[in-house]
């Protein structure tokens, strides 16, 4: 059961990788397939609404630079791949969930799971209970390829320059009304755990010297992708960056605005600047210089 997206998500990689980076946007898909769309309750602008739309526009020139760039093509209303791969709602499914499944993760009952309930402002996606055996489906065609094409490419990144740094890319409303403007970025490290501090200060002070609104950790932190790849004993750092959609769209309209050249640049010249320190040495010790 379900159509498949021909290409779920790719890799763009540089003709020559110069330096320890990945940047990743696992939440700027925007191809629905037709099974999806006729299971939905919801038009196409409220579930785009859940996306991190542009953001791998944002991003698209880290790959010139030397530097690959994974994104996904599904969207995050179809299957969201920064949580954990069987994080299921069983209110949503018809038909045996499967013993390992966690049904009660805080992630799960809030409506945003693998398979997500809502998109949007807490809007029901689904007319009716899909079955489980659509979301399994859905796990083993888009999940875990995703996940092991990405685990892969980290992997070889630490083999050529003994570590790896995971910057994955994601984007927040802007908030307003009666909810309190966010940041203009918030960076996520899981509360210090997921990389070596020296990357979190790094990255802060740049975009703090740019002129930008900077938080650590509130109201993100970071997902599963940032836990879980997140490892700096190991040599794998995970650093989750949002970009306050306000800087680059028209929220309403779902369309970019002038301001997006503006953030690109300023993105573009913190990836300059992330390669600059590490070239040509050992990251961890050139980071833990600064």
């Amino acid at each position: 059961m379900g159509e498949d997206i021909a290409t779920p998500f790719e890799i763009l990689e540089p003709r020559t990788v110069v330096s320890p980076f990945l940047f990743n946007s696992p939440h700027s898909g925007d191809c629905y397939p037709a099974e999806f769309l006729a299971m939905a309750r919801l038009g196409l602008r409220d579930m785009r609404c859940s996306a991190d739309l542009f953001v791998d526009q944002l991003f698209l020139g880290v790959v010139e630079r030397g530097i690959p760039l994974m994104r996904a093509h599904f969207p995050r209303s179809f299957l969201d791949v920064n949580r954990e791969p069987y994080e299921l709602d069983p209110r949503m499914f018809e038909g045996r969930m499967p013993a390992f499944a966690n049904t009660r993760s805080l992630r799960v009952t809030s409506g945003f799971g693998t398979i997500a309930r809502y998109a949007g402002e807490g809007q029901e996606i689904y007319t009716r209970r899909i079955p489980v055996d659509e979301a399994l489906r859905r796990i083993d065609h888009y999940y875990l390829p995703y996940h092991a094409a990405l685990r892969h490419r980290l992997n070889a990144i630490q083999r050529q320059f003994s570590q790896a740094y995971l910057i994955d890319c994601h984007s927040m409303p802007s908030g307003g009304g009666r909810t309190a403007r966010n940041p203009d970025v918030v960076l996520g490290d899981r509360f210090g755990t997921s990389c070596t501090p020296a990357l979190m200060d790094f990255v802060e002070t740049f975009l703090v010297g740019a002129g930008l609104v900077v938080a650590r950790n509130q109201p993100y932190a970071g997902g599963f992708i940032t836990e879980h790849y997140g490892n700096p004993v190991a040599g794998l750092n995970a650093l989750q960056i949002e970009i306050n959609r306000s800087l680059y769209m028209d929220e309403s309209l779902q369309s970019l605005h002038s301001g997006a050249g503006l953030i690109t640049g300023v993105l573009m010249d913190l990836a300059d600047s992330l390669i600059s320190l590490t070239a040509f040495s050992t990251p961890s010790l050139r980071f833990a210089a600064e």
